[in-house]
C-alpha cells in the first residue's frame, strides 16, 4: 500500500486529539480537520445547530452514512493534511495512524473539568448534564457502546480502539502536548522513510 501524507489521530474522550491534532498540521503546515467539521456542515445546510443534529443522527442512520461518506471522499481526494477523527484509520488505511490513549479515570477527570469550563460544547449532548465523575464515566461508557454497534453494523468493525488498527499509540497521562507533538512528528517522519 502506497503511504500518503494523511495523519489520522483518534483515541478517547479528553486524550487531546483536537490540540495534538492542531499541532502537528501547525508544525507541518498542513491543514487540520476534525469529523466535527463535517457534522457542523450538514447542520448548516439543514439550518439547525450542530446540537440539534445529534438527537436527529441517533434516530436516522442516514445522517451518520453522510457524515462518513463526506469525511471519505475528503480523504480520497486530498492530501497532506491532519485530521482528528474515531473513524480515520478506516477512511484511510494509507495514513500514518495514531491512537491517544488514556485511563478510563482521567479521561472522565479531564471532560468533567472541561464540561465544566467554556470548553463544554466541544464534547457534544450525549455526555452533557452530568452530576458526577462518576456519571460521566457511565455516559462515555454507554456511548462507547453505542459506537461501536453502528460502525459494526455499517463497516462490520469489531473495536474502533482495537490498537492493531494504528501505526503509533501514545498514553497522553504520562505525555504533555509538547512530547505527544513531537512523538507524532518523529512516527510520521520514520514511517514516510520506512517501505
Amino acid at each position: 500500500m502506497q503511504k500518503r501524507h494523511i495523519i489520522t489521530i483518534c483515541g478517547v474522550l479528553g486524550s487531546g486529539k483536537s490540540t495534538a491534532a492542531k499541532r502537528v498540521s501547525a508544525a507541518l503546515g498542513y491543514p487540520h480537520f476534525s469529523a466535527g467539521d463535517f457534522m457542523r456542515e450538514m447542520a448548516k445546510e439543514r439550518g439547525i445547530s450542530l446540537a440539534e443534529l445529534g438527537p436527529l443522527a441517533e434516530s436516522d442512520p442516514e445522517i451518520d452514512k453522510e457524515i462518513d461518506r463526506r469525511q471519505k471522499n475528503y480523504m480520497d481526494t486530498h492530501d497532506n493534511f491532519v485530521i482528528d477523527s474515531r473513524l480515520g484509520w478506516y477512511f484511510a488505511p494509507d495514513s500514518f495512524k495514531v491512537f491517544l490513549s488514556l485511563d478510563n479515570q482521567t479521561s472522565a477527570e479531564r471532560v468533567f473539568a472541561d464540561l465544566n469550563s467554556k470548553n463544554s460544547a466541544r464534547f457534544g449532548e450525549t455526555v452533557t448534564q452530568v452530576q458526577s465523575i462518576e456519571d460521566l464515566k457511565k455516559k462515555q461508557a454507554d456511548r462507547l457502546r453505542s459506537e461501536n454497534a453502528r460502525y459494526k453494523e455499517y463497516y462490520d468493525i469489531d473495536d474502533m480502539f482495537d490498537l492493531d488498527h494504528f501505526d503509533l499509540i501514545i498514553d497522553t497521562k504520562i505525555n504533555n502536548p509538547d512530547a505527544v507533538e513531537k512523538l507524532i512528528l518523529e512516527g510520521y517522519k520514520k514511517w514516510q522513510e520506512t517501505n
